[in-house]
């Protein structure tokens, strides 16, 4: 059997500790000088423009559109957030989030993608989320441009300092270095090879590491399984333990100071939780926060033509059913496997470093564990390219220097570049921070602050400046309050705060609309969008 096979290979390479953590570093880095290759490939034609810079000119074709917009999407979060969760507190919390992330994903590209594309174009020829919500309500003064990139600019660090957490736990956990180093060293990468490329090679590149991501994930699950005796033998001892594989029920870890306690070599565990229909309906809300993702929206409006949709919806919706539905057994096989191996929340994240270097010999495990380091290079390159891509474009030149040239914006955006990765980096020196937390946070932001306004500007026409306006200042706001103040009051308001947060937005957007005159000159912008979108 393939299992046997690099069963024996991995015990033999395994035997000699050193020999092991080169191999496994060999193959990292030949990973990452892969990665920098595509950065200074596509460096000269990213620096001829802002546009080539930003969304690379609108060149981006249907395999590459899909596959970046769900790398830069999920983030380390998929590789170790999501089965750490799983591990940790079983199926339920995991198998709703990823529900809802896969239904959200198909819904995105089927409702939004064409409309964004089309309307972006119409609106100015917008390439960037601010400036497409501007001139979407022809700003005379950018005051819309300028809340959604600080938006922006505050989840974005946020969603980066995730990111690197993730590479200090890669690194610190695979050889035994010091994290708050591998957090500084990986954050210097990033930003080296942001700073070099723009969106087109971090798009490419974020092909490359869908690939690596789903094959990664997969190889990975295999080895479990097999090692188990099976899925079925799996699924078995996992419904030994109280909630643990249950749709409406979730595992309770017994824990002392957040360590789980092991009697007989045995992880103990509480009496089974309830996950109430209002838990679910509150977990499923993850799938909302697809039409605030600008990481995503950005290759909407990046792909070469609305007639390339169609294929990158079905290419994105059957990778991420594939990449979810691994990421969450490999939770729960781990559990079985390795019940006492991870006895924490912020532990049980590192289950797939576990099973690669327990099953794989040094070399392939390096390989493999490279699907966590593009996680997370798709991910944070994203995050900081538009980050910066808001304050230079959108605050930058269209508040404080109008007259600023290309040169200009493209200098300003390396400079806030490399400002957000130093405060990124600063918020992930915490070692117990737990990533799923983190990204639950941030994506919260993003798809209350940004989802419903997204949604009413392409499908409705009498949407008015005031109304998007309270719309973003509501929902983004509104995920502070609800998490900070609403929340830990408990009970039914103990719920994931994107789904309050988007539907009081949504409410805003509407109520304050219909209590606005809508402008003429936004009015006929539309009527010529729906022509446009009509003729495609």
């Amino acid at each position: 059997m393939l299992y046997d096979v690099f069963l024996s290979a991995g015990v033999v390479a395994a035997a000699d500790t050193g020999k092991s953590n080169g191999g496994t570093l060999a193959a990292l880095v030949i990973y990452m000088l892969a990665i920098v290759g595509i950065g200074v490939y596509y460096a000269r034609r990213a620096n001829k423009s802002s546009e080539d810079y930003f969304i690379g000119g609108r060149t981006l074709g249907p395999w590459i559109s899909a596959l970046s917009a769900e790398a830069s999407d999920m983030s380390g979060w998929l590789l170790m957030g999501l089965p750490g969760t799983a591990y940790w507190l079983g199926l339920a919390d995991a198998f709703w989030t990823a529900v809802g992330l896969a239904i959200g994903t198909y819904l995105n590209w089927l409702i939004v993608a064409k409309r964004l594309r089309v309307y972006s174009v119409v609106a100015d020829d917008s390439i960037t989320i601010p400036g497409y919500i501007s001139n979407r309500f022809k700003e005379k003064k950018p005051l819309l441009m300028s809340i959604a990139a600080v938006f922006i600019l505050i989840f974005f660090t946020v969603y980066a300092a995730s990111c690197f957490v993730t590479i200090g736990k890669l690194f610190s956990t695979l050889f035994g270095t010091s994290y708050v180093l591998m957090v500084v060293i990986g954050a210097v990468f990033v930003v080296s090879y942001t700073f070099l490329g723009g969106f087109l090679a971090e798009s490419v590149s974020d092909f490359m590491q869908a690939i690596v991501m789903i094959v990664s994930l997969v190889v990975t699950l295999s080895l479990v399984v097999s090692h188990g005796g099976g899925f079925g033998a799996i699924i078995d001892r996992a419904r030994e333990i109280p909630g643990f594989l249950e749709f409406f029920g979730i595992a309770s870890p017994v824990t002392d100071n957040g360590v789980q306690q092991v009697v007989n070599n045995a992880p103990v565990f509480g009496e089974a939780g309830k996950y109430s229909l209002l838990t679910i309906i509150s977990t499923l809300s993850w799938g909302l926060g697809y039409f605030g993702m600008p990481q995503v929206l950005l290759r909407f409006i990046g792909i070469r033509s609305t007639s390339d949709i169609k294929l990158s919806r079905r290419v994105a919706s059957i990778w991420c059913v594939i990449a979810l539905a691994s990421s969450v057994f490999i939770g729960i096989a781990g559990r079985v496997e390795f019940p006492t191996d991870l006895l924490s929340a912020s532990q049980a994240e590192n289950i797939f470093i576990l099973i690669a270097r327990y099953f794989l010999p040094p070399f392939l495990a390096g390989l493999v564990l490279a699907g966590i380091l593009a996680a997370t290079i798709s991910s944070s390159d994203s995050y900081l390219l538009i980050a910066s891509s808001a304050v230079a474009k959108n605050l930058y030149q269209h508040v404080f220097r109008k007259d600023a040239s290309d040169r200009q914006v493209m200098r300003v955006s390396r400079i806030v570049l490399l400002m957000i990765t130093v405060i990124a980096t600063v918020i992930a020196l915490d070692e117990n921070s737990i990533i799923f937390q983190i990204v639950s946070f941030a994506w919260a932001g993003f798809g209350a602050t940004f989802g419903p306004l997204i949604l009413m500007s392409v499908f409705s026409r009498k949407i008015t400046r005031q109304g998007a306006l309270a719309g973003m200042l509501v929902g983004g706001g509104m995920v502070f309050i609800w998490k900070l103040l609403i929340r830990p009051i408990g009970g039914a308001f103990n719920i994931y705060e994107l789904g309050p947060s988007f539907l009081l937005s949504l409410i805003a957007i509407v109520v304050v609309s219909k209590l606005t005159a809508p402008d003429p000159e936004v009015l006929a912008q539309h009527d010529r969008y729906v022509s446009e979108y009509e003729k495609n």
